[in-house]
């Protein structure tokens, strides 16, 4: 595909692509205390400082867009943190701001690390890749060379949109451009992000912005139409804006009151993104198109057009795939997916009282001091150490009371299934 990004005249030096493990310069003491934006800035200026001059190829970053770019990233991950209820609940506010501080310092340098040129390659990519079943309504076909053009004009459209947004939020000059590698892997990165945000609808259920975009694309909705929205998402300013009709504020209460939890908006991301990596670790690059395509909300009769799949094959291929999501879910990935589902060990596993006291008595003893260990967040090992179990045993017997829990949970649960060695 075609790795135009735009007309822009970003002034940047190709980085070879590289790769760096992350520096701990992330406090972990008194994670229940908030950071303030100066204080989390810091933070990130030094790991981005270190892992962006990590050999004599790549480029020296300038001190001051270096800091400017760890500011914005301060200012956005404190805005999200104190925006959320879930993570003002939490009681562990710092622990947010370093996990949604280092998972937007890895997008930036995932692009960093490409260079300008292939970066640009990789963003229209991807975004092309989502957007491309969109950009001809279904009942008009189109050869592949008219839908390929309508996607390149799309696009183009879409990241000055998505460059006046970045502006915007970052309360930036409205001539800003990009101008360093580093401020254009930012960039980027927010444009994928910005892409992939989840859009309440009226009918139940959310779309990606991107999608949303491309089928008022095919639609032919006139530019006003991108205008009047970006206007609505604007909170109202004192001088009483004659112009700012009716509908404006019905549009803008809709959207504050569909708002998604910039929590749930994160942690989505970040399970899709590490059910994906775990799938490809373990051979299932069939399994990752799959989820690629139903997470675009491709029907079952799509999917087996272009995947190529006939009756047998696709029945195997969604059994493989049931079995690696539940594996992932309760035994990779267990943390981060019942974080996700608000389900984790300081929720109860995501049971009432009711459920919870019935759960932990069909536990036998070994089993109940397993999970108080995990309650005290022990390593498995430790545990193995201490019930004289190995490290299988002792992540086989979680995982059977992970099983366990989800049956409660769902209302499955029989008395006469019992969890055993």
């Amino acid at each position: 595909m075609n790795g135009k990004l735009s007309n822009f005249s970003f002034e940047t030096a190709d980085v070879p692509t590289d790769s760096a493990a992350p520096n701990n310069h992330f406090p972990e003491a008194d994670l229940g205390l908030e950071m303030n934006v100066e204080t989390l800035a810091d933070y990130i200026a030094r790991e981005l400082k270190d892992r962006t001059q990590l050999g004599t190829k790549v480029e020296t970053v300038h001190p001051a867009s270096l800091q400017m770019v760890a500011m914005r990233i301060a200012a956005e991950v404190v805005r999200i943190c104190r925006s959320s209820a879930r993570i003002q609940r939490s009681g562990c506010v710092r622990c947010w701001q370093l996990s949604l501080a280092r998972h937007r310092i890895a997008k930036c340098l995932k692009y960093y690390y490409l260079g300008s040129k292939q970066a640009r390659i990789e963003l229209h990519s991807t975004l092309g890749a989502i957007a491309y079943r969109y950009i001809t309504p279904m009942r008009s076909p189109v050869s592949f060379q008219v839908r390929y053009h309508l996607l390149e004009d799309f696009l183009q459209s879409f990241f000055i949109e998505s460059l006046t947004v970045f502006r915007r939020e970052n309360q930036l000059a409205e001539n800003y451009t990009p101008r360093t590698t580093l401020e254009l892997a930012e960039y980027m990165a927010f444009s994928e992000q910005y892409a992939r945000r989840r859009i309440t609808l009226k009918r139940g259920g959310a779309q990606q912005l991107l999608v949303l975009r491309a089928q008022g694309f095919s639609r032919r909705q006139p530019a006003e139409t991108t205008l009047d929205m970006e206007l609505a998402a604007e909170p109202p300013r004192d001088d009483g804006e004659p112009n700012r009709c009716q509908a404006m504020q019905q549009v803008r209460a809709s959207m504050v009151s569909e708002a998604i939890d910039p929590a749930e908006s994160f942690l989505r991301d970040r399970v899709i993104e590490e059910l994906v990596e775990y799938l490809e670790s373990n051979g299932q690059s069939d399994c990752v198109d799959y989820l690629i395509l139903k997470l675009q909300d491709f029907s079952a009769p799509e999917i087996d057009d272009i995947l190529g799949l006939e009756a047998r094959r696709r029945d195997y291929l969604q059994q493989r795939f049931k079995y690696h999501v539940e594996k992932f879910a309760k035994a990779h990935q267990w943390q981060l997916v019942h974080q996700w589902l608000g389900a984790d060990l300081d929720d109860n596993l995501g049971l009432n009282e009711k459920q919870w006291q019935a759960f932990c008595q069909q536990l036998q003893p070994q089993q109940q001091q397993l999970l108080q260990f995990k309650r005290d967040r022990k390593t498995d090992s430790a545990i193995a150490q201490y019930l004289q179990w190995t490290t299988k045993q002792v992540q086989r017997q979680w995982f059977q009371l992970l099983e366990l829990a989800w049956q409660f949970r769902n209302g499955t649960f029989k008395p006469k299934v019992s969890v055993s060695n």
